[in-house]
């Protein structure tokens, strides 16, 4: 991912703040020899203070055998993207045609160290932790080995714990051109489309940074 300067995290905090209210991503994982990679779907729980994720998958997974074989993978989540017309990026001392549309985003690429989780015990501790940042209010049973309802189904999933070892966070949000920002955040107010709340949230907070 091409990170310019203007759309780098100004901190750690603008990229674990981001993160913290977003848990649904794509995990790749390398692919064995003569196959692509594994592009996988999946909810996740990030742990800053651990500095891990969790999740897990059905046993049935054809990723299993990819991420035995190489640990090393990478969880990318993207989220408030938006199209911005070229029109709302020129100077205005520029005719608006001759305008460049872009795409404004906000991404976070976590490089982890995958440590795949078989043991029932270690299993029912992981899902108890999913399960209480997903359904903090409850209303399931627990996630116990050898107990009903979910003991018996332990066997068919498998967890995995990701170790964090590099982050790369990126927030696209007109940070090149800060004499658009005005006409930008016009466009995003006035079209009400899906994200552009988040997008127009997104240009103020780094706009008055």
């Amino acid at each position: 991912m091409l990170i310019h300067p203007w759309d780098a995290a100004r901190d750690d905090a603008e990229w674990q703040e981001w993160l913290a209210t977003h848990d649904f991503g794509q995990l790749a994982v390398n692919g064995l020899p003569g196959e692509p990679p594994f592009v996988q779907p999946l909810h996740f729980l990030y742990d800053g203070e651990r500095g891990e994720v969790l999740a897990h998958l059905a046993r049935p997974n054809p990723v299993w055998p990819a991420l035995e074989a190489d640990p090393d993978v990478l969880l990318s989540v993207v989220d408030d993207y938006v199209y911005a017309p070229g029109y709302w990026q020129t100077a205005p001392d520029e005719p608006a045609e001759q305008g460049t549309p872009t795409s404004y985003y906000a991404a976070v690429q976590l490089r982890c160290r995958a440590r795949v989780v078989d043991d029932p015990a270690e299993k029912a501790e992981l899902l108890t932790r999913l399960m209480g940042h997903f359904q903090p209010e409850g209303g399931t049973a627990e996630v116990a080995v050898d107990e009903a309802p979910f003991g018996r189904m332990l066997s068919g999933l498998r967890g995995v714990r990701l170790e964090v070892v590099g982050v790369r966070a990126k927030f696209k949000y007109a940070g090149r051109k800060p004499e658009a920002h005005a006409r930008v955040a016009a466009g995003l107010a006035g079209r009400g489309g899906p994200r552009d709340a988040a997008a127009l949230r997104h240009l103020s907070r780094r706009r008055g940074a």
